[in-house]
This record gives structure tokens, sequence and C-alpha cells, in this order.
């Protein structure tokens, strides 16, 4: 049986201030691959006033959960996004399960999940 979908798209990024105390403010990307096979994971990262930036690429290997933490560079040539609005699609070669959450440490704590959407 097939667990996952290869496209997932997250549109409301908005990386928080990192706040003054642990843990501190960030958002992560959560990828699952329930595979027997690496996951290729191609980001895209859309912004409101400049053009996208392409060619991130992530791997989870086979039958493994990662967890990408998005207030530090990531990707085989590290990219940093910046603060602000943004939106995140991620491609991969075979089918995973992700998911984006956010710690925000604006009032005090919260942290919350981004709904995706995939196909």
């Amino acid at each position: 049986m097939e667990i996952g979908k290869k496209i997932w798209v997250f549109g409301d990024g908005d990386l928080p201030p990192h706040g003054k105390k642990e843990p501190l403010g960030h958002e992560a990307l959560m990828v699952v691959n329930c595979t027997d096979e690496d996951a290729r994971l191609e980001l895209i990262v859309y912004f409101e006033d400049r053009e996208p930036v392409e060619d991130i690429v992530l791997t989870v290997p086979a039958k493994r959960v990662r967890c990408f933490r998005l207030d530090a560079p990531v990707g085989e040539k590290p990219f940093r996004i910046p603060f602000g609005q943004y939106a995140l699609m991620v491609r991969s070669n075979v089918p995973v399960i992700a998911n984006f959450g956010r710690l925000d440490r604006r009032r005090d704590m919260a942290y919350y999940p981004v709904q995706g959407f995939s196909l």
C-alpha cells in the first residue's frame, strides 16, 4: 500500500522571531518516508515581493522521519528562509507524509501545525 503524496504545499509560512528563551521560536518541516527508497525532496519557496527560490534539495532516508528546522539554513546548498511571509512547495520522488509546524513565542508560547495541500 502506498502511503503519502509526492507534492505538498504549505501556504502559510511566516517565520516568527526567536524570542528570548528556549525553545526558540521557529518553523519546521517534518517528513515521514515509509518507502524502501530514500526520498529526494525539492523545495520551492514563494514570496510576496520577489521571485521564488528553487532547487533546495533535502533527503529523507528510507523508512525514516526527518525534521528540518526552517530558522536555520536548509538544503544541500544551504539556503536560509528570511523572516516574513512565504509559502513552501515540497516535491518528492517517492510518496511521503509532510507536516509543517510553527513555535511562536510572541505571546507566551504557542505551537501549531499549518495545514498542507497534497497531490
